[in-house]
């Protein structure tokens, strides 16, 4: 009775054992991967993709370059190298390994760019000088690739600094910049703009010419590396040329040094014509402050032969004309010709402006009258 309930009861257990699931086949993965230059890949990614299910393993490298997995189930799989976790994220490969078997044991998948382009050059038919050459522009353009992000970050961390009111901070990350990379001109015209627009924060008068004249230095820096290496493929390089003049001039009006910003508001305006009228406003600006009121209303007129609808133009026109205003016998103020109807074209073009209440006050002065129909042909009287 006994040895029928034995045999009975491994019947049962052999029936258990045969209904569980199969356990999947696994194997093991390692590498070690290595750059063009024959330096391990550090942080790099090895991606493995079961062709079979899609399935995917995602593998880091070390500081030696290795990688190492030691459950991926058995089968074919596409194997990608990327540098970066950006790379592969942007899809930018350095190698790949097509159907690769993942057998039950340990499997070794390496990965050496500097041999696969050695061999690929042989392939080729290039000579080791050839190679050699490939490597080293290979390896400049990598260099570059990492300089560029790094000075990328230096100049969205000045920003984020400059646009919170923090100058000094963002000073401080383009200078770090430039002791990486001094060739870059952006640096050099954000890096002024930076000393320019500190420089009204500055409550000792000689820190203050010292921020602006750093400004100078730095826009005239960026001025030659811009120069230098001017694109005539680039539709905004006039653009960005003339930008680059613009802010060098205004610091040096904020320097008073008058001829100096007035030659660079010229060049902004020679480089790139679209920019002449606001750039002779800036210098007839700068006259009008200086005092120059001959120069200023030269520099007007030319505003308005640009654009004759800019009111503005008009204004600073009468006023600098009321500085010429001369006293008649009677001791009372003449006004140069013109003034009275600068003011008067201004009221037309902008009635309600900012500067309408003074265009008034300056005709009443001049003993002018309002007239917001200046430069308009008047109707003819009815019959």
């Amino acid at each position: 009775m006994k040895k029928h309930f034995a045999i009975l009861l491994f019947a049962m257990l052999a029936i258990g054992l045969w209904a569980s699931p199969a356990l999947a086949q696994q194997g093991t993965v390692k590498g070690v991967c290595k750059d063009a230059q024959g330096n391990p890949i550090v942080d790099g990614i090895v991606m493995w993709t079961n062709l079979d299910n899609g399935q995917k393993y995602q593998l880091k490298t070390n500081k030696k370059g290795e990688y190492f997995s030691l459950g991926i189930t058995a089968g074919k799989y596409n194997v990608q190298l990327f540098k970066t976790a950006d790379d592969q994220k942007a899809g930018k490969e350095m190698d790949h390994v097509n159907g690769f078997q993942v057998q039950l044991d340990e499997n070794d998948l390496p990965f050496d760019v500097k041999k696969e382009m050695e061999s690929a050059a042989k392939g080729q038919g290039l000579s080791p000088e050839q190679l050699k050459q490939m490597q080293e522009q290979q390896a400049k353009a990598a260099k570059e690739t990492n300089t560029i992000k790094t000075l990328n970050d230096k100049l969205n961390a000045a920003k984020a600094a400059a646009d919170a009111g923090d100058f000094e901070t963002a000073i401080a990350s383009l200078n770090e910049a430039i002791q990486i990379d001094a060739s870059r001109d952006l640096i050099w015209f954000k890096l002024g703009d930076y000393y320019r627009m500190s420089a009204p924060k500055q409550t000792d008068p000689t820190e203050k010419q010292k921020r602006l004249d750093s400004a100078v230095e730095a826009y005239q820096k960026a001025l030659d590396l811009k120069k230098a290496v001017v694109n005539d493929k680039d539709p905004n390089a006039a653009k960005n040329l003339a930008a680059y003049y613009n802010n060098l001039a205004d610091a040096l009006s904020k320097a008073h040094k008058i001829d100096e910003a007035v030659k660079s508001y010229e060049m902004a305006a020679q480089v790139d014509p679209t920019v002449a009228g606001q750039s002779y406003f800036n210098i007839g600006a700068v006259y009008t402050n200086a005092g120059k009121v001959d120069d200023a209303i030269v520099a007007f007129d030319k505003v308005i032969a640009a654009d004759p609808t800019r009111a503005d133009a008009y204004y600073w026109k009468g006023v600098n004309l009321i500085g010429k205003e001369t006293m008649d016998k009677d001791n009372k103020a003449v006004a140069p010709p013109g003034t009275a109807e600068a003011f008067q074209k201004y009221l037309e073009l902008q009635p309600s402006g900012p500067y309408a209440q003074g265009a008034k006050d300056m005709l009443a002065s001049i003993g002018a009258s309002v007239e917001t129909s200046f430069g308009k042909k008047k109707a003819p009287p009815k019959k």
